[in-house]
């Protein structure tokens, strides 16, 4: 069956053209439409990045803090989590987000000692993120049988960390994790202001 209107068959110069795709100027304005639209979507990628690397540390921290927790519960003694830059010794130096370690504390000096079990050993936090402890937990959290957070001297125990991006200006990807008097750690909202 033929068509009723047949199209009419190309002049040779039009049908050269048709074929040939785009143009260089073609090309050109959709890679300086694509450079526009990437420019405009980075910065947002880079705070949402951002973002997710405070939520990711916070999480990972407050989870290692419940498991102190709770293995001091559940072993009845004591328990401790400290900072650690090479995953076996505890330190003083620095901010937590070098690493840490959780483990049982059987002489209660908030050190890892020869033959102390450890529980948990936590490598650093990704780059562009910095954890800081308060004065009372700057170094270590040490919970008792009873779950309450302890000091060494046996004083109560509490304070605050904050988990700040290194960039200025990501105030919103601010968290904070509060220990309070039952020694139970939770997770709040911070802001610019919270950062060292």
């Amino acid at each position: 069956m033929r068509p009723l209107f047949p199209n009419p068959p190309l002049p040779p110069a039009n049908r050269a053209r048709s074929a040939a795709g785009f143009t260089l100027v073609e090309l050109l304005m959709v890679v300086a439409v694509t450079g526009i639209l990437l420019s405009l979507a980075l910065p947002s990628m880079g705070g949402l990045l951002g973002a997710q690397r405070a939520i990711s540390a916070s999480n990972s921290f407050l989870a290692s803090l419940h498991l102190t927790r709770s293995e001091a519960i559940k072993r009845n003694g004591r328990a401790v989590m400290c900072k650690s830059a090479d995953a076996e010794r505890c330190t003083t130096a620095g901010g937590w987000e070098q690493g840490w370690l959780v483990f049982h504390d059987a002489n209660n000096n908030a050190q890892r000692d020869i033959g102390e079990l450890v529980v948990q050993r936590q490598a650093g936090s990704s780059a562009g993120i910095r954890l800081r402890g308060n004065t009372p937990v700057a170094s270590y959290v040490s919970y008792s049988a009873s779950g309450t957070a302890r000091l060494v001297s046996g004083a109560f125990q509490a304070g605050t960390f904050t988990i700040c991006p290194s960039r200025a200006g990501q105030a919103a990807t601010v968290r904070r994790i509060i220990i309070g008097a039952p020694g139970r750690p939770r997770l709040v909202p911070g802001t610019g202001s919270d950062c060292p």
